[in-house]
């Protein structure tokens, strides 16, 4: 009745013209498709009855406690943030073609929040985006076979690298979805993914305050990956992103992106190449236009890997509000793990960099320009050593700085992270 009752609300709000209403239209064609025909996949476990599937569910678990410090210019005194993330999760047995999934997350502090936390009023000191408490994390039911599933509740949603959508799984809140998702493998070497968002639950929950913690939204969300004959693989997308509680961060989003491996006789050699076109959407009081440009390669031996990478997001000088958006990214995977970058500056960004890994190091290196003017912002150093001690337990070190010319100030940032999960 909900989902009824707001599907009717957006469509009286002409929200299901155009491209919005093209991409629900063909989200029911693969639906169509993925459920047409025989029913396959039986060799997976499944329940007679709502007990059984219930009784025979899995439990996860996962414990993750992170020290954060944060050395931030302009602050008479450092942040320090001792968290502890504590994570429940519930999968049932299928019962035909349908299951469920639960899963609830705490966090809460070992010591003072001696930090500024969006929400404790601390704004004398650095920010560590880790407000305590409880929520629902993910709550959804699927239905699926061989040829893909049906999802409706809330739940994580990653789309490719996570640039433009993701579940910022890095902070201890993380960020999903309240949304209806489509994924269907039916047709050979084509995987694809719509989702109707209808509300976001942010990082900066469970408790409301600014910023936001959650979006109130009316987005469409449409990714497909094709297997090319030549070799690699083709990504497009399309985002219809409105939020109606952020209608400056609305935007309608279209780009492609192709990813191949080119393999020698020894070392193989990654080539990743994107681009994408951005407009103003929805009640956006701006109307404006910028694109993106990514242009990436490498070396991988095996045992290490070397990319080095270009990544520009358009922008206009002197001109607020003209530069591109992405609200919905898992935003501390670029442009360094410092933040200086979360939300594009009006002149736009570019990115040049170098990022080492093997052996459970990462090592980058970025330098920030502008991408309208000759404005250079800063350069940036990331470094972190995973090590993984078994099939349970982890730990992460972890450190950034950044050196500003023009942009933000210098910061510091180091973690200590240690990870059981059951």
């Amino acid at each position: 009745m909900l989902v009824t009752m707001q599907l009717q609300r957006y469509r009286r709000a002409g929200a299901w013209s155009g491209m919005g209403f093209a991409a629900f239209a063909l989200a029911v064609v693969v639906a169509a498709t993925m459920w047409s025909g025989s029913v396959r996949g039986q060799e997976r476990q499944r329940a007679s009855s709502l007990a059984e599937a219930i009784a025979g569910g899995e439990v996860d678990l996962e414990f993750r406690y992170r020290f954060e410090t944060v050395d931030q210019a302009g602050f008479s005194a450092n942040a320090m943030a001792s968290t502890l993330k504590s994570r429940i999760g519930f999968r049932s047995l299928e019962l035909g073609n349908a299951g469920f999934f639960l899963e609830f997350d705490d966090v809460s502090y070992l010591g003072d929040d001696e930090f500024n936390n969006t929400r404790n009023g601390k704004s004398e000191l650095p920010l560590v985006a880790d407000p305590d408490g409880s929520h629902v994390n993910q709550a959804y039911v699927d239905f699926r076979n061989d040829r893909g599933h049906v999802r409706l509740g809330r739940q994580r949603i990653n789309l490719g690298e996570q640039r433009f959508v993701g579940g910022v799984a890095w902070r201890q809140n993380e960020q999903t979805m309240d949304a209806l998702t489509v994924v269907s493998e039916a047709f050979p070497g084509v995987d694809l993914h719509y989702s109707y968002v209808l509300g976001v639950s942010r990082i900066f929950g469970p408790e409301n305050g600014i910023p936001s913690d959650y979006y109130d939204s009316n987005s469409h969300l449409l990714h497909a990956d094709i297997d090319l004959a030549i070799g690699g693989t083709l990504s497009l997308y399309y985002h219809a992103i409105d939020l109606e509680n952020a209608a400056a961060l609305s935007n309608r989003t279209l780009g492609a992106r192709f990813a191949r491996i080119l393999q020698g006789e020894r070392w193989n050699f990654p080539l990743h190449l994107e681009y994408a076109r951005q407009h103003d959407h929805g009640d956006n009081p701006i109307p404006y236009e910028a694109g993106h440009l990514l242009l990436e390669a490498g070396v991988d031996t095996g045992e290490f890997r070397l990319l080095a990478g270009h990544a520009a997001f358009d922008g206009e000088l002197g001109k607020p509000g003209m530069m591109f958006r992405t609200p919905l990214a898992t935003l501390h995977k670029f442009q360094g793990w410092t933040d200086r970058f979360l939300t594009i500056p009006g002149p736009g960004v570019e990115d040049t960099y170098l990022t080492l890994t093997g052996r459970g190091l990462t090592l980058s290196w970025h330098d920030f320009r502008a991408s309208a003017g000759s404005a250079r912002y800063g350069r940036e150093w990331d470094v972190s050593w995973r090590y993984v001690i078994n099939d349970n337990y982890s730990l992460l070190l972890k450190y950034a700085t950044y050196d500003p010319e023009t942009h933000a100030s210098d910061v510091d940032k180091a973690w200590v992270q240690f990870t059981a999960s059951f």
